[in-house]
């Protein structure tokens, strides 16, 4: 997320806000990104809702409809209705550690505690299909970081994460579901599902009752490594979704942990790269309290940016689409290579998004659509 827009938070929300912020997100090719731009850019939800059919208009997509207010109302009342809690970025509630994050969600649906929210977490992922090892590896490292007062992350999935939410259970575990937050996915691990929502805390930025697709994961991922301090993995392989969250929590400047493994099981191979890539080896939960226990260097001041001439806005936007491609970049570095100050910038990526030119990934990355 752009730190040069200026967003609410510890505000509080009335319902109509809560229903307007709902509409605004849930309101097509609107995601994380352009949501706070437009609030930054208008000032609320209601204003933002009020001005997008016109930046539909002008970006030239015909027939722009916002999110209905029906559609809002039957979410947040089916959602209280099964004791749910919508939380927004401007609550006092929502988790404060995940609002330091690239495109953090504007709400959550959350069933549980949330006090876990406010402990220190460690996100703990891996292999669906785990081995004995990592399974007995993970029981034995979560249960002592919750002992140690740990509050434990994971993703629901089989394998790995659900032996980690299992360990946690009685200390404090949090499921980031990729589907609505109502949704028992997979089914292996429906009994789970319910004993992290009267144990722990469960929380998704998706609507209700939307089942899972792959596009969702690396979204939850990044929500994953957000909430935690640290990310360790116990099995991946090279080319899996623990090693994303990693490379998210890396992204971050959050401390990437992994177990070794066999260089004969390619469940060890993301963990063996890893390690050899510069993260912190763990053999037990006390090497993981060792490694975040570390002072953290201080920030160097960033020096501040001459003004520069405006633009036309046609070469801005011809200026963007040129410099990007099928690989998505992260949109600070984008900002750079166009030369302009972000002020100038940013309003165009609104238009392209909405355009359906350039297309949002995790991470505050941008490439081009299709």
């Amino acid at each position: 997320m752009n730190t040069s827009l200026t967003i609410p938070q510890n505000q509080p929300l009335t319902q109509t806000d809560r229903l307007n912020w709902l509409r605004l997100i849930r309101s097509r090719r609107v995601g994380p990104a352009t949501f706070f731009r437009l609030l930054s850019e208008h000032g609320t939800a209601e204003k933002s809702l009020d001005a997008l059919p016109q930046i539909a208009r002008d970006a030239g997509v015909k027939d722009y409809a916002s999110f209905s207010h029906k559609a809002a109302y039957d979410e947040f009342t089916n959602g209280t209705a099964m004791g749910l809690q919508l939380i927004c970025y401007a609550d006092p509630t929502y988790p404060e550690i995940l609002r330091h994050i690239p495109d953090p969600p504007p709400v959550l649906w959350v069933m549980g505690d949330l006090e876990l929210v406010k402990r220190p977490a460690i996100a703990v992922v891996g292999a669906r299909n785990a081995s004995s090892l990592g399974t007995r590896m993970t029981r034995k490292i979560v249960s002592d970081l919750g002992q140690a007062g740990f509050t434990i992350v994971s993703g629901l999935a089989c394998g790995i994460d659900a032996a980690a939410h299992k360990a946690a259970l009685k200390t404090g575990t949090i499921a980031v579901q990729a589907g609505g937050v109502d949704v028992v996915y997979p089914r292996e691990n429906a009994a789970l599902h319910d004993d992290i929502a009267s144990k722990g805390l469960r929380l998704s930025e998706n609507p209700l009752g939307l089942i899972p697709q792959a596009r969702h994961f690396p979204q939850r991922n990044r929500i994953i490594a957000g909430l935690a301090q640290a990310t360790l993995v116990v099995e991946g392989a090279i080319r899996s979704g623990s090693l994303i969250t990693a490379r998210d929590a890396s992204d971050l400047g959050r401390d990437v942990m992994a177990v070794p493994g066999s260089p004969m099981d390619p469940r060890a191979a993301g963990c063996n790269a890893l390690i050899r890539d510069g993260a912190t080896l763990v053999r037990s939960a006390q090497d993981v309290i060792d490694s975040i226990a570390r002072p953290e260097p201080q920030p160097r001041a960033q020096p501040k940016q001459p003004r520069l001439p405006l633009t036309p806005p046609d070469q801005v936007a011809t200026k963007i689409l040129s410099l990007l491609g099928p690989t998505a970049v992260a949109e600070d570095s984008l900002i750079r290579d166009v030369g302009l100050p972000a002020a100038q910038i940013t309003p165009h990526l609104t238009t392209l998004e909405l355009e359906g030119k350039i297309q949002r990934h995790p991470g505050g990355m941008l490439a081009l659509a299709g």
